[in-house]
């Protein structure tokens, strides 16, 4: 699974709407459709708010096996 689907799902699994993600993170709403459409990827400092947000390590957001 690419990371901007891995993204996506957790993000509806959590709940929210890209809008809401944004909010939460002080960023556009474009930027975190973009990350899920895999156009671009969020910079450290967003990878982990969105893993504070979904409650998710770095490695499982990422989807990397340990």
């Amino acid at each position: 699974m690419e990371y901007g689907e891995r993204f996506k799902k957790l993000r509806l699994q959590n709940g929210f709407t890209q809008k809401e993600v944004a909010e939460k993170l002080g960023i556009r709403q474009s930027n975190v459709s973009d990350w899920e459409n895999n156009v671009s990827r969020p910079e450290y400092e967003n990878l982990i708010a969105l893993a504070r947000l979904y409650d998710e390590t770095l490695e499982s957001l990422l989807g990397i096996d340990l």
